[in-house]
């Protein structure tokens, strides 16, 4: 009943009620969540409102299979790493959550994919197995169906040729990229695009100096001649994603919600000035919804928010996960 429910939700007294809901089963049937829990003696019954609910800390997912008891996984997210670091792992029992998830997403925010031709330049997430991006951005190319679509690991003469064609054809286009490789695009060959939305991905994987995101769209806007970035907010422990259109503010879908704690009280909230990013992902139904990442944000009264970098003793990983 919760599958069908969390991509039905059309007020916040829905997704505050889903929100709840979700705690329950998770605490009754994911076992890592519910001792974190019990450790912080958190009495099920007395949690009445979302703000109450405990946000597992991200780094469990980097010593911890947290996924529905009796359940078995269908795939393994992996996230990105450093060289000898430990990386994060997301066992996800239901697949189709994460497809209905990101297509819903999706169109909310652009419409059908089919309506685009979507490019990816994405090598760093190419080059590895378990990307979740990847996943998502393969299936997007495939529900675009489209012959010009497609993934462009070191190709970039060959991506100049296709953008230019597609420019010229006057074909709606999707460029999503890791912010490394983009700028490597224009460093290349600039452009003057009119058809086609620039999406990045964030992070410089270690190919290039971390800078702020202001000073990245502006350098992308000048290269690519459009007048706005667009941006995804996505991590290996998630389920959903959110966008923003190029203003530094991100939407959620109607089953996401982010909150701010306070960077010297875990347990208490902020509305419009940092603090650490938690995120409530219902579509994360048999693994951990509710989650206190190492991101730095803002968020704002209308559901939008900003992220504004990370905690200086958290690694750097993760989609859109700049220094600011």
């Amino acid at each position: 009943m919760l599958k069908k429910e969390i991509f039905n939700i059309n007020t916040y007294e829905d997704f505050d009620r889903l929100a709840l809901e979700v705690f329950r089963f998770q605490y009754n049937n994911v076992l890592v969540y519910r001792t974190f829990c019990n450790l912080l003696n958190t009495n099920v019954s007395e949690v009445k409102t979302v703000e109450h609910i405990p946000f597992l800390p991200i780094q469990f997912f980097k010593s911890n299979e947290i996924i529905s008891e009796n359940l078995t996984e269908q795939i393994v997210f992996t996230s990105s790493g450093t060289t000898g670091s430990i990386t994060s792992k997301h066992y996800v029992a239901d697949l189709k959550l994460y497809e209905k998830s990101f297509l819903k997403a999706f169109e909310k925010q652009y419409g059908n994919p089919s309506s685009f031709t979507i490019l990816a330049l994405l090598p760093s997430y190419l080059e590895r197995d378990g990307s979740s991006l990847i996943y998502m951005v393969e299936s997007l190319i495939e529900k675009s169906n489209n012959p010009n679509s497609g993934f462009y690991l070191y190709e970039t003469d060959a991506l100049i040729e296709k953008l230019n064609f597609l420019e010229d054809s006057g074909q709606k286009t999707i460029l999503i990229g890791v912010s490394y490789a983009l700028l490597d695009l224009i460093e290349k060959r600039r452009f003057q695009l009119k058809n086609t939305i620039v999406m990045e991905t964030g992070g410089m994987k270690g190919r290039r100096k971390e800078m702020i995101k202001e000073e990245l769209h502006q350098i992308l806007k000048k290269g690519f001649g459009v007048q706005k970035i667009h941006s995804e907010y996505g991590m290996t422990e998630l389920l959903s994603q959110a966008y923003s259109v190029g203003d530094g503010l991100f939407s959620c879908p109607p089953w996401m919600k982010i909150l701010t704690r306070d960077t010297e009280d875990a347990f208490s909230y902020t509305l419009g000035k940092t603090g650490g990013i938690n995120v409530i992902d219902l579509a994360n139904l048999y693994s951990c919804s509710f989650i206190a990442t190492q991101d730095l944000g803002k968020t704002f009264d209308d559901g939008t928010f900003e992220v504004l970098g990370r905690f200086d003793s958290s690694d750097i990983r993760g989609c859109n996960l700049m220094i600011l």
